[in-house]
């Protein structure tokens, strides 16, 4: 891709923790920590790719946006760094999970500083389990800190919870533990992160 920045590893996959939810063990805790200066740096690259497209109106008056929305490009895919862009989202969740809280507000802000990335970088594919893929799509919602209208995060997540209990997901468990991660801050008056994600429970 353009750039030449991306071209090269800056870091290297961080596994989550098998068991512990609240901060891995200190190796590997300190290994998320120090991992985050290349991953921020990468991230501000995407970031900055994809403004353009994100700030790109959509024509409600339409009839076919919708249609015309759906079928097309990720903006990844637009910008040409769909590759880069999985793995600084993989490494960034990886390290949320892996270290403790300093890390995970070091993570928020990332997400929180690039909203460009927030928005255009998704989750994609290859999920070994349903309840494997409802952690990890709660903990990116954790770790995003909330989108500028998180109305549509709630939406979101409830939209995420039935599916994963029509699936026969035992959600509660999986709420709860990813609410223990989840920042205390109430950005926009409608609750914190930790609040919206325990809204799961509910059964909508």
């Amino acid at each position: 891709m353009g750039g030449g920045d991306l071209d090269r590893p800056r870091y290297g996959d961080i596994e989550p923790p098998a068991v512990a939810w609240g901060g891995g063990p200190c190796a590997l805790a300190e290994a998320a920590r120090m991992n985050l200066a290349g991953i921020r740096e990468d991230v501000a690259v995407i970031d900055v790719l994809l403004q353009d497209i994100a700030r790109r109106p959509v024509d409600l008056a339409d009839p076919d946006w919708q249609a015309k929305l759906s079928a097309s490009v990720s903006p990844v895919e637009e910008a040409g760094v769909a590759a880069e862009a999985a793995a600084a989202l993989t490494a960034l969740l990886d390290a949320y999970e892996a270290g403790g809280e300093e890390v995970r507000d070091e993570v928020r802000q990332v997400f929180r500083a690039h909203r460009a990335f927030s928005w255009g970088v998704a989750l994609s594919g290859g999920w070994p389990s349903a309840t494997a893929e409802f952690r990890r799509r709660l903990v990116h919602i954790s770790a995003r800190d909330q989108s500028e209208d998180p109305r549509d995060e709630l939406v979101g997540l409830w939209e995420l919870c039935a599916w994963a209990r029509g699936r026969g997901v035992d959600v509660e468990p999986i709420i709860h533990a990813v609410a223990d991660i989840s920042g205390e801050v109430d950005h926009f008056g409608m609750g914190s992160t930790r609040l919206l994600i325990l809204r799961g429970l509910e059964h909508r």
